[in-house]
């Protein structure tokens, strides 16, 4: 049986964990060496050992060097806790997708299969994990947990999104961020999949959201999912076409090419000021063309756990 061709004729959030455990191990097989090396506790110091206690922990190679009993001492890793947010509006379910496959995702597929992929690499490590979905509303929080039960929890809500027919239109960011922020009290780090599209405020405010999740010492990653042969470079056929705001209603009647460029510009423009601001906060952006891999989120993740730890 081909694995792939299977896989790919049924709906991809019904198999989410074990399309997850394939992209990962894809990227461990590329990159020739895994990254995963599980739970462990590392050596600290030695020090004398004291009659009465355990042997278990003395280190006889060095007994044997100076005659004396000295017991290891180790220090536990510290393992990682990590929060998931997932923007869940009207926006990210461009381009429209009729079956979502691993060949064929929208930003919201991507998104999804990105998280439960990372959400993969977090279980080996034994690693926390947590979930925010919001839109309209805060639609779904899950705190950080490390147990087996918790991360089928989260995937079986993360599959659950693939099949909503009708998001929510309206994208309030700016509110749920800042709440999201204020739920998330130990230092954590924080991924964030949002199109940076949304309703509710300007800008300006939309950025001083981002900054609120920088408090108590979080690193934050921003993916940034886009369909850039659309959503920057405007590639459509040039025939009259009505292009409708999803979230919004409104539309234009228009021949693609004659605004072309000036589009270009202005998303161009835009995407500068996002990656100026998350330079400013110390925010690490993700520029994410939805048709491409996932070796850039998984890349991303490995380097950002490094900094963390």
């Amino acid at each position: 049986m081909n694995l792939q061709s299977e896989l790919n004729k049924s709906s991809l959030f019904s198999n989410l964990e074990l399309l997850a455990n394939q992209v990962v191990e894809g990227f461990i097989s590329g990159i020739h060496r895994s990254p995963f090396h599980g739970f462990s506790a590392e050596f600290a110091e030695h020090k004398i050992y004291n009659n009465g206690e355990s042997t278990k922990h003395i280190d006889w190679k060095l007994f044997a060097k100076t005659d004396k009993l000295y017991t290891k001492r180790y220090e536990e890793e510290t393992n990682l806790r990590c929060h998931m947010i997932l923007d869940n509006s009207a926006s990210m379910y461009y381009p429209e997708v009729e079956n979502l496959s691993i060949d064929s995702l929208n930003k919201i597929g991507f998104s999804v299969l990105a998280i439960a992929a990372l959400m993969n690499v977090l279980k080996r490590q034994r690693d926390a994990v947590g979930l925010s979905i919001y839109s309209d509303s805060y639609n779904y929080y899950a705190p950080e947990k490390g147990s087996e039960r918790h991360f089928q929890m989260l995937l079986a809500q993360l599959s659950e999104i693939g099949k909503t027919k009708n998001p929510p239109k309206e994208t309030k960011t700016y509110t749920y961020l800042h709440q999201i922020a204020e739920n998330i009290k130990r230092r954590s780090l924080i991924f964030l999949f949002t199109d940076m599209f949304q309703s509710e405020k300007d800008d300006a405010e939309l950025f001083e959201a981002l900054r609120h999740l920088k408090y108590n010492k979080h690193d934050v990653v921003l993916f940034h999912p886009m369909d850039k042969q659309h959503e920057l470079f405007f590639n459509f056929e040039n025939t009259p076409k009505r292009f409708i705001d999803v979230e919004t209603g409104e539309h234009l009647d228009l021949y693609a090419d004659n605004i072309k460029d000036a589009y270009h510009e202005q998303i161009s423009s835009y995407i500068t000021d996002i990656k100026m601001k998350c330079a400013q906060y110390k925010i690490k952006y993700v520029d994410i063309d939805i048709q491409s891999d996932f070796s850039t989120v998984l890349n991303t993740f490995l380097v950002e756990r490094n900094k963390f730890l």
